[in-house]
């Protein structure tokens, strides 16, 4: 079985800053573009940042020169530095990461969601 779990939410002021991580575990094989999502209330999700396993990374237009994605591939790991955070960031965000078990097919894989607040 494959999860990932992420962590690191919580409230900020406007102007300020989180990271958030997500560790996947599990019977894994190979991990490949693993991302980072959020849905603001009202909203549809939305991509924040992905990165692939070769570092190539792609941001959302909000978060460019804000957020910086970043990921460790001996520990199943990916990063979300947000920096100069606006109250429109606030959010859950989830991690994504598609991923091949040991046994089965590669598909997308989705973290339960940490909950970001951004508000003075």
């Amino acid at each position: 079985q494959v999860q990932l779990v992420e962590s690191g939410g919580g409230l900020v002021q406007p102007g300020g800053s989180l990271s958030l991580s997500c560790a996947a575990s599990g019977n894994i094989f190979r991990v490949y573009t693993m991302g980072w999502y959020r849905r603001a209330p009202g909203k549809q999700r939305e991509l924040v940042a992905t990165i692939t396993s070769g570092g190539s990374t792609n941001y959302a237009d909000s978060v460019k020169r804000r957020f910086t994605i970043s990921r460790d591939n001996a520990k199943n790991m990916v990063y979300l530095q947000m920096n100069s955070l606006k109250p429109e960031d606030t959010a859950v965000y989830y991690c994504n990461a598609d991923i091949a078990p040991i046994l089965g097919s590669t598909r997308p894989y989705w973290g339960q969601g940490t909950q970001v607040t951004v508000s003075a």
